[in-house]
């Protein structure tokens, strides 16, 4: 059983929200998959990160087409990015993935440009 096993029945018990239950979810299975949480990233390296799409948008970035998507995993959000595309499919709100890629502070909030993806199973966090 692990420590955030622990904080997560621990809040259920003491009434914490349906938020911090769902955060201690996903930090577990950011270590079952051996990703690193977004809080703990550095810019500038490779990472591999874990959550689940909070957003998902098409804007234009610098006259290209772009999907963008906002990922959470427990400790923090990462913008994912991929140019030149309209649609990706499987790429969805509510949606499980994991993604590795080089992080960078576009605009000061955490992004990764073109990750390498991988749709999680539905029904996992």
């Amino acid at each position: 059983m692990g420590l955030r096993s622990a904080l997560k029945r621990a809040s259920r018990l003491d009434g914490y929200s349906r938020d911090a239950s769902e955060a201690a979810d996903l930090q577990d299975d950011v270590e079952a998959s051996g990703a690193t949480p977004i809080d703990c990233c550095d810019c500038g390296k490779i990472v591999k990160a874990c959550g689940v799409i909070r957003s998902v948008a098409v804007r234009p970035v610098a006259g290209v087409p772009a999907v963008e998507a906002d990922i959470y995993d427990g400790s923090g959000h990462v913008r994912v990015v991929w140019l030149g595309r309209r649609h990706i499919g499987g790429i969805e709100v509510g949606r499980s993935l994991s993604i590795s890629g080089r992080l960078t502070a576009d605009r000061e909030q955490p992004t990764v440009f073109n990750p390498r993806y991988e749709l999680r199973p539905r029904g996992l966090r």
